[in-house]
């Protein structure tokens, strides 16, 4: 498998070899080695969540309090989405940024985010099948969102908000100058020495 660092700190994407036959194919989706070389660290499992969307499902910006976080590794099992992560990080020299990266079942990449990133998807294709492994267990009291349509930010989601569908909770999420105003924002230092534990 190939592992390669995104531009934004702290976020890779992963693309698998696979292996194909006339009875199908087979793939490795997570290594510990390989992303324990990429990352300096291995890839704590505390629970591993599913989700399957309807064309036009925008889900996120989402994010948790660090420490302890949530780190991510997301891949698409069926159908497409549009991973998305976003640098919410104040102080980072990426902060704001976004990088976007398509899932689907022609490359079968993997996007690995480590804690304090922000993270949505926009699922293309009806059906959309997402599995994601988190190194934390949901807690709600420190989960956070993001208005994925904030004009800050500016992800091109592919979908207009007209065209979109949206749960409640995240059309109600503040903006990033809400968020940051309000001091919910990861700060990029405490994620790094957060990180460098890790190792």
């Amino acid at each position: 498998m190939e592992v390669v660092e995104l531009g934004i700190a702290g976020a890779w994407v992963v693309t698998p070899r696979q292996h194909g036959d006339g009875r199908g194919l087979f793939l490795e989706w997570f290594k510990d080695s390989a992303f324990r070389e990429a990352t300096g660290h291995s890839l704590n499992l505390a629970q591993a969540n599913c989700s399957v969307s309807a064309a036009g499902t925008v889900r996120g910006i989402h994010f948790a309090d660090v420490p302890p976080g949530q780190a991510k590794y997301v891949t698409c099992l069926t159908g497409a989405v549009l991973d998305v992560v976003v640098d919410i990080r104040v102080g980072s020299p990426t902060f704001g940024r976004w990088e976007a990266v398509r899932l689907d079942t022609a490359d079968r990449r993997a996007v690995y985010l480590s804690e304090g990133l922000g993270h949505g998807f926009a699922a293309l294709e009806d059906g959309s099948t997402v599995a994601y492994l988190c190194s934390e267990e949901y807690n709600p009291e420190k989960e956070r969102e993001l208005y994925p349509y904030d004009a800050e930010i500016g992800v091109d989601w592919g979908f207009s908000l007209g065209e979109c569908s949206l749960s409640a909770k995240d059309d109600a999420a503040p903006t990033l100058a809400e968020a940051a105003a309000a001091g919910i924002l990861p700060d990029y230092e405490v994620c790094r020495s957060f990180r460098a534990g890790l190792k």
